[in-house]
């Protein structure tokens, strides 16, 4: 047999088993519950998903990137003339010298590979299989190149049983093996599950979308289980978004909870995941950090088996440990929605078992019986504003702004940006009101707690007050509220135009309708981008502007923008208070004092609560409309 033809032979079997293990793995995801996609769209995108939107978030880590364009790059390039030259016998010098081309840019790629495992290698990273996959690459590289060099004129023709022949058939037999034949199961098969997740991505619409797309589909509350209790219960594309996952631990680097010991790791909770659904077995093969102050070896699961548990594969302590902050979400390679998964499986705990812990059972009941999350009254929603005379909104009334106050007009912290923004709309003359006791909690809080039949009833009736009065935009200083009506309340009915009020100031400097005086000395300010505003919604220069339009010596913290770390006060995470080796909001207010500035200028009244409870020489914590405020004062 000529060594052509046993190449041929070896590539052929090596694809055949690689078929048969992918169709294996997909009946263990089509087990999941059905899910509408686009399949000839999603397949027909899937190179701009794949070289653009994906790799847009693999650069932000230049070395990864590098990595990437040589290790995969060179792959996919030198498999398909690797198809071309060795399995259908194309005889081309010029393509047997590309192939080698390609082959060397992937052994390139396959030195990064190895030096960063080798060398001062991330903590984030995974090992086992994965420690074994930059030999492989080696061997699929170096076996074709030795078979490929005949083709090239580079070496004499040879046979299979030669020296040569032989070193390139095994060095080639094991490249192929890894690299195909166990491509679905083995360290590539982020490859394999993550093209077919892009392509049909649980969130398609967030693909090249020009801001997050964040919205919670809502529960069906008639169906036979609420949320999610075991792995066959997510939907099949979430059960193959899972599998996309590369441990590349990025998740577990900027996760907030993870960095304040707390017993959450979010690329270790992906991996619970896949492992629960190809199971019955546990997570003594994860080869990653594991939980903080958990160990590993002691969660066993099974695709029917219930997730969340004392001996399952996530503890509750896990899943209630999560701000839903999408830091994890931001920087994922693979753009899993590890938040979705959460709130999926928060709902079954919330809504069938009643499992929700710490303080979190009475502040529902609080919101369920009085439509807020205090407690207090509705009528006293105006108390703070006795003296500044609100105009409210009746029905059939109208407005161009209609002001949601939010749960912020019930703490006297967030009662002073409140009425800070009051005043700062009448100095720009701006046509406002409030609905005053007639607004309703949006539900948001409950939403990210699971209880999705609250949030669901408060959204519907907030809907029907707002049908009976006209408005141009809603303006609100709370980015959870900004978010639940801009995001969540489509799928309720409601549609509306959302400002967040550090966006309806800055357009009203930009204006001229606000004139601040420009700050002379002072403290330096660095601005605290909360998770629901940036992340959540995309914005961060608004608040920025601000602060620039005042003149403010400005300071970034190393975490800003888009990849702001979280204040700890999302996802009801205060309510459900389980402990760690640190605070979060601790960790944040160390940050911000690096900076050396003597303001923390806030936009969030969760994020204002938090950082002022921070003890110890810190920072001041101001909101950017007080800070505006006091400049517009200054000037007039």
């Amino acid at each position: 047999m000529t060594v052509a033809a046993a190449t041929g032979w070896m590539l052929g079997l090596a694809l055949l088993a690689g078929v048969a293990l992918a169709l294996l793995r997909a009946r263990r995801w089509a087990a999941g519950r059905p899910a509408r996609v686009d399949w000839l769209r999603g397949l027909l995108r899937l190179p701009r998903s794949y070289f653009v939107d994906l790799h847009h978030i693999v650069a932000r880590d230049a070395y990864a990137a590098r990595m990437h364009v040589a290790a995969a790059g060179g792959f996919v390039g030198a498999m398909l003339l690797v198809l071309v030259v060795h399995l259908l016998g194309f005889e081309s010098r010029v393509l047997a010298w590309l192939l080698l081309g390609l082959l060397a840019l992937m052994a390139i790629g396959a030195g990064f590979v190895l030096a960063r495992r080798l060398g001062d290698r991330p903590a984030r990273l995974s090992g086992g299989g994965f420690d074994r996959l930059p030999y492989s690459l080696f061997a699929f590289a170096f076996g074709f190149a030795l078979l490929t060099l005949p083709d090239a004129g580079l070496a004499s023709p040879y046979g299979w049983s030669s020296p040569l022949g032989l070193i390139g058939l095994a060095l080639a037999a094991w490249g192929a093996v890894e690299m195909l034949a166990a491509m679905p199961v083995g360290p590539m098969k982020h490859a394999f599950a993550g093209a077919l997740h892009l392509a049909w991505h649980p969130r398609f619409s967030r693909l090249g979308a020009d801001r997050p797309v964040v919205g919670v589909a809502p529960t069906d509350l008639e169906g036979d289980k609420l949320g999610v209790e075991t792995p066959a219960d997510f939907a099949w594309n979430r059960l193959l978004s899972f599998a996309a996952c590369v441990q590349c631990g990025r998740c577990e680097e900027a996760c907030p909870a993870f960095a304040a010991g707390q017993p959450l790791n979010p690329k270790k909770l992906i991996q619970d995941l896949v492992r629960a659904m190809d199971g019955p077995g546990g997570d003594a093969d994860y080869a990653g950090s594991p939980y903080p102050g958990r160990e590993i070896g002691m969660a066993q699961g099974a695709p029917d088996a219930a997730i969340v548990g004392d001996g399952a594969m996530i503890h509750p302590d896990t899943l209630w440990s999560c701000t839903t902050c999408r830091a994890c979400v931001q920087e994922c390679p693979m753009m899993i929605e590890h938040v979705d998964a959460i709130v999926d499986l928060r709902r079954f705990q919330a809504l069938e078992r009643g499992a929700v812990p710490g303080k979190a059972p009475e502040t529902l009941l609080e919101l369920r019986q009085a439509d807020t999350v205090s407690g207090r009254p509705l009528s006293a929603r105006l108390d703070w504003a006795a003296d500044l005379a609100l105009p409210v909104l009746e029905e059939g009334e109208s407005c161009d702004l209609l002001l949601w106050l939010g749960e912020g007009a019930f703490d006297l912290r967030n009662q002073r940006t409140l009425r800070a923004l009051v005043r700062l709309l009448r100095a720009a003359e701006a046509d406002f009101a409030v609905l005053g006791a007639e607004e309703l909690d949006t539900g948001d809080l409950a939403r990210r707690l699971g209880d999705d039949a609250t949030f669901q009833g408060l959204a519907r009736r907030n809907v029907g007050t707002l049908a009976k009065r006209s408005f141009k935009r809603i303006v609100t200083a709370d980015p959870h509220v900004f978010n639940s009506l801009r995001n969540d309340y489509p799928a309720m009915g409601g549609d509306y135009e959302v400002v967040h009020h550090t966006q309806l100031l800055q357009e009203l400097v930009a204006s001229g309708r606000l004139v601040p005086a420009q700050r002379e000395g002072g403290a330096a300010i660095t601005y605290h981008d909360p998770c629901y505003l940036g992340r959540y919604n995309g914005e961060t220069a608004a608040p920025r502007a601000l602060l620039d339009a005042i003149g403010a010596e400005r300071r970034e913290m190393a975490r800003s923008g888009m990849r702001s770390m979280c204040c700890g006060g999302g996802g009801g995470a205060p309510l459900t208070d389980v402990p760690g080796e640190a605070r979060i909001p601790d960790l944040r207010m160390a940050q911000a004092a690096e900076t050396g500035a003597g303001i923390v200028a806030v936009a969030c009244p969760n994020c204002a609560v938090m950082l002022e409870g921070v003890v110890g020489d810190r920072p001041e914590v101001r909101d950017v409309a007080e800070l505006l405020l006091e400049a517009v004062e200054g000037a007039a």
